[in-house]
């Protein structure tokens, strides 16, 4: 919350009746800027009437009231500055800040009095609540009961939108109390009542939003639309601003009235009214009242019969009435001439239009954007092809909108005018100073290259390749077991006239040799590959009776002080919060900081130590496990040793001996055009018979008679 006093001025940031803006207080008078709208409060030092200063919601708030009964209310000082605020206004309005607090008793039974705009109910001398009956879109009575409906807050997540008031009967004739109440509540209220005849009459106009075919009447005080389904009552009051755009075609006109509060319809709000006529379409106008009253009304800018094109009639008479000026495209020109740009805002393609001071979006979702709004733009490739890109833009609150789609033939044109305004552009990056060159994006063509695709085709390769040796890994055993193929070429090769048996057999040899290594290698790699995998799903998460990491000592500064950052700033963020710790945490002092790093030391401490115990128990839980392995082991190797000798070498010799003859028997069989071919087959039989010996442990028997010979 920033705050300066100079020149007899103050100038503080505070939450207005619903929005937060900037109040500045000087000799002349109150200024108070919504920061969302801009809407600016004017009071004058002349007609303050009485100042209070109480205890809200948000810290502390001011209560300001003038002579014609308007009533301002501002909230967020902090109740230090109550001196500096009474000074003031005694120094420069003659006015007596008093002091008055809400009463929070808890009680529904009070008296309710109507003062200017404001409906305060009150218990004793104390007021429990206030109603600005501006607020107030509705007044219905019923039997000793009177309620009012509220206009509801955009701004807030939760609104009140309904109270009623118990009014009991009372014994004097002739006067209804709950119609007085009403009248009371009415006579000040928003509530919108068509009385009288309208000044003029637009009928069937094509509205885009709220869509459909609306009548426009005319009031001295407000705009009533009249449709099929729905009826809208507009105060000029809430028109904050009018806009008068041509469409790309040069065939169509946008009128556009912004709205705060916006118009609702069940749960949706309108805050722009947006209309759309034709060029082509005329009407003769005759306004319902006299040629004195119009020249004393409305000083010249309309006469009572009028002629011409229908949107230079209604934005004429709506500019009258309403009293604010209709803004309209600047100097901005497209690539095709035209004063806007074809772009999408989310799933809708509409225009934007380059304004004098902001942004304007049309239709779906209107969106208007000030350039005092904004933090900075940016120029950024458009995510689906090179022939457009995206335009977003962030404002000082935090909120982006991208508009996307936008032809690149557009983009010299509004960098120029970004450029022009002295907007932030984000990406400008070494551009900065030197002359903006677009032919480098304007010729980008979908054929170039593309950097990302080709990073993508690469892992697509490499998927491949993996899926391919995961293939070969699933087959190595029926390769290994039948493979038809390999013993074919290996006979061609003994047949070859041109090469002699030995060298024919020797390089066979080598090539199953050079077979065998590779099989081997990729049976390496698939239990490489499995081992991974094993040790990735066994992978065990965090100990939860681990000891926990120290704090530092700022993370212990801040937790001892965070209740009292909270009563200094009441309804702080969280965000905000973090931020006023850090600030104070850097500006404090060395000697403070020790206090905390000598804590922070002493946790760290505890935490070694504290580490050292658990890593101790871990280590020997760890041994008792193994040696709890190694003892299963053992009984299993007992196990399995235990069948008798004689059986074991019987059973062991029989294999041999019937496999042995197997490979003989199919041997002799054969025919003596295929001798070569027995040969190699009987040479794989005795290194089979040779790898079983091998693998097969030697009984007892057989350890005794080999030690005999």
């Amino acid at each position: 919350m920033a705050e300066t006093l100079e020149f007899n001025d103050i100038f503080q940031e505070v939450k207005g009746s619903m929005n937060d803006g900037r109040l500045r207080l000087s000799h002349q008078g109150i200024i108070f800027k919504n920061s969302k709208t801009g809407k600016v409060d004017n009071i004058q030092a002349v007609e303050l009437t009485e100042g209070i200063w109480r205890r809200v919601a948000l810290g502390h708030g001011l209560k300001l009231l003038t002579k014609n009964g308007h009533v301002y209310k501002y909230d967020g000082f902090r109740e230090s500055e109550f001196e500096k605020l009474s000074d003031f206004f005694k120094t420069h309005y003659r006015l007596e800040l008093m002091e008055k607090d809400l009463c929070v008793k808890g009680w529904n039974w009070g008296t309710v009095k109507f003062g200017g705009q404001l409906l305060s109910f009150d218990i004793g001398d104390q007021p429990v609540f206030e109603i600005p009956l501006s607020n107030v879109s509705q007044c219905t009575t019923g039997k000793n009961e009177v309620t009012l409906e509220f206009h509801q807050n955009d701004d807030a997540e939760v609104s009140l939108m309904e109270v009623r008031f118990y009014v009991p009967p009372t014994q004097e004739d002739g006067v209804d109390p709950v119609e007085a109440f009403a009248q009371n509540v009415l006579s000040k209220a928003d509530v919108i009542q068509a009385t009288g005849d309208a000044i003029c009459i637009f009928r069937e106009l094509q509205c885009l939003t709220p869509r459909g075919r609306y009548d426009i009447r005319i009031y001295p005080t407000f705009l009533h639309l009249h449709g099929k389904t729905f009826d809208y009552k507009i105060p000029y009051t809430t028109v904050l601003r009018l806009f008068l755009l041509p469409h790309k075609d040069q065939r169509q006109m946008f009128f556009v009235i912004s709205l705060d509060p916006p118009i609702k319809q069940g749960q949706t709000r309108y805050h722009f009214l947006i209309l759309l006529f034709s060029k082509d379409e005329d009407i003769s106008l005759t306004l319902n009242m006299n040629e004195e009253e119009v020249e004393k009304r409305f000083e010249g800018r309309l006469t009572k019969n009028m002629s011409g094109s229908l949107y230079e009639m209604v934005s004429r008479v709506m500019k009258a009435l309403v009293n604010r000026k209709i803004t309209v495209p600047g100097n901005f020109q497209g690539h095709s001439g035209a004063q806007c740009i074809t772009c999408s805002y989310k799933a809708s393609s509409g225009l934007l239009y380059p304004l004098e001071r902001g942004f304007i979006y049309v239709h779906k979702p209107p969106v208007h954007i000030r350039f005092d709004e904004i933090s900075f733009v940016n120029f950024a490739r458009g995510t689906t092809t090179t022939r457009s890109f995206d335009f977003e833009i962030e404002t000082k609150q935090g909120t982006q909108y991208t508009f996307s789609s936008i032809e690149r033939e557009e983009y010299g044109k509004l960098f120029d005018f970004v450029n022009a305004k002295k907007l932030n552009i984000k990406n400008r990056g070494l551009k900065e100073g030197m002359n903006p060159s677009y032919d480098d994006y304007a010729d980008s063509d979908e054929n170039q290259h593309d950097a990302y695709l080709e990073r993508m085709k690469e892992e697509g390769k490499i998927r491949e390749e993996n899926a391919n040796d995961s293939s070969d890994d699933s087959g190595e055993e029926t390769d290994e077991s039948f493979n038809p193929g390999e013993e074919e070429d290996d006979v061609a090769e003994e047949f070859d006239s041109n090469a002699s048996a030995s060298s024919s057999s020797n390089e066979g040899d080598s090539d199953r040799e050079e077979k065998k290594r590779k099989q081997l290698k990729r049976a390496k790699m698939a239990k490489d590959r499995k081992s991974r995998k094993k040790s990735s799903e066994t992978k065990k998460g965090k100990d939860p009776n681990a000891p926990k990491r120290p704090m530092s000592a700022y993370m212990l500064w801040l937790n001892a002080s965070r209740e009292k950052i909270k009563s200094d700033h009441p309804g702080i963020s969280i965000t905000d919060l973090s931020k006023k710790a850090g600030e104070i945490w850097k500006a404090m002092s060395k000697e403070k900081k020790e206090e905390w790093d000598s804590k922070a030391e002493e946790a760290r401490r505890d935490y070694e130590k504290a580490m050292r115990e658990y890593e101790g128990g871990r280590a020997e839980s760890s041994k008792r496990d193994k040696s709890k392995k190694k003892k299963k082991v053992k009984a299993k190797m007992e196990k399995k040793s235990t069948p008798s000798r004689g059986s074991s070498s019987k059973s062991s010799s029989r294999q041999l001996s019937e496999s042995f003859k197997s490979k003989e028997f199919v041997s002799s069989d054969e025919s003596s055009s295929g001798e070569n071919k027995n040969k190699k087959k009987r040479r794989r039989s005795e290194d089979s018979e040779e790898e079983e010996l091998a693998s097969t442990p030697p009984s007892s028997e057989d350890s005794a008679s080999g030690s005999d010979e």
